[in-house]
């Protein structure tokens, strides 16, 4: 192999910098001597890759009429093709919003300027240790990964990788605590809410009795509220300015509790077509939801963190602690998959009983005989 390390002065900055020199000289079949010299930064091209490069360097030299291979991109040119896919493949504005996010913050710093093909095991573990020094939890973990997974793995299906380059080995997600309203303090939030006005205990009541999400609430319109018939149509979901069904494109009907109704009822206005807007009559953005939210927190003595879908928790908790069907449940919340339904199940008393009750139906008669018998013999 023709490579060397070799440190060499900057001439712009000065200061000393730490190289991969290639060095490759052959002699071609008519006689002649070629060379090529080459110097690649060590922060940038390890060893191994210096010397795959000299490999190439010198088949091109000996064969200089072959053709070359295409060039892996960086996974900064490769990025505005996989966003572009998402949104050819319809995904959601809050996932390609989540998507661009990650890309920003954790996934440029570490990768931007490497070849997808270089994206190696090594990589995947430094951001694996960077990750959880900085106290990510493993779900962020995941997250984020997921993206960079899923990139990858579009970049061998359309042949710009012959194979992945790496092995994520994502560590499964366990036991992730729900936060929910216990009954008592929720009781505290609707009466804090209708003490604000009409409008917090609108917002409130519709994450916890109703279940629906903060894109779902922004999107409400006062035609989908159905007095007659007592139930919510969700057809529609509102991230940032774009408007999109909702999350799993599953539009739902809910049931409206007596306090929902009567909440509703006494906010009707005209300024909008939506249920809860600003005073101009423009939808309700998600920070204003967060603020409003936050001061009944305040009015009611609770933990004010403005988390809007700890009301949905709440909604799903409460059906699960009352006994509700699974399926219900699900079906109620927009559940897309049963398995995210079920995380809410471990609250509910009927699965208990249920399965205590499994032991009543012995016969116990039976038993009896059965053990007199085997004493006699």
């Amino acid at each position: 192999m023709s490579v060397r390390s070799e440190r060499r002065r900057d001439k712009v900055s000065g200061r000393i910098r730490e190289y991969w020199m290639v060095h490759v000289v052959i002699q071609l079949p008519d006689g002649r001597l070629v060379q090529a010299r080459k110097a690649l930064s060590k922060t940038k091209v390890n060893k191994r890759e210096a010397e795959a490069y000299e490999r190439r360097l010198r088949a091109e030299m000996l064969n200089p009429t072959a053709v070359k291979p295409k060039e892996v991109p960086t996974l900064k040119q490769f990025w505005p093709t996989f966003l572009a896919w998402a949104k050819g493949e319809r995904h959601k504005a809050s996932g390609i919003h989540s998507k661009e996010s990650i890309y920003q913050v954790h996934l440029a710093p570490a990768f931007d300027s490497k070849r997808l093909d270089q994206i190696d095991d090594a990589a995947i573990t430094r951001i694996k240790c960077k990750l959880a020094t900085a106290g990510r939890s493993r779900k962020t973990a995941n997250n984020i990964l997921g993206v960079l997974s899923k990139a990858l793995r579009l970049a061998v299906k359309w042949k710009v990788l012959s194979q992945m380059p790496c092995e994520f080995n994502l560590k499964p997600v366990k036991n992730i605590r729900i936060d929910f309203y216990e009954f008592a303090d929720y009781d505290r939030l609707v009466d804090a809410a209708g003490k604000v006005g009409s409008r917090y205990a609108v917002l409130v009541l519709l994450g916890g009795d109703a279940g629906l999400r903060r894109s779902e609430i922004i999107g409400l319109r006062w035609c989908d509220v159905d007095f007659a018939r007592g139930q919510l149509r969700i057809v529609q979901a509102q991230w940032k300015d774009t408007v999109d069904t909702p999350k799993s494109d599953k539009p739902r009907i809910v049931p409206m509790t007596d306090a929902l109704t009567d909440a509703l009822k006494r906010h009707r206005h005209l300024r909008s077509e939506r249920v809860l807007c600003l005073d101009d009559g423009k939808p309700a953005p998600g920070h204003v939801l967060r603020d409003w939210l936050e001061a009944v927190q305040r009015r009611g003595g609770l933990e004010v963190r403005g988390s809007l879908h700890k009301l949905r928790h709440t909604f799903c908790s409460h059906l699960a602690m009352r006994g509700a069907p699974a399926k219900a449940i699900q079906e109620l919340a927009g559940h897309a998959d049963l398995a995210t339904t079920m995380r809410y199940m471990h609250l509910s008393p009927a699965a208990r009983d249920s399965a205590i009750a499994l032991l009543n139906v012995r016969n116990h008669s039976n038993i009896a005989a059965t053990i007199g018998s085997e004493i006699c013999n």
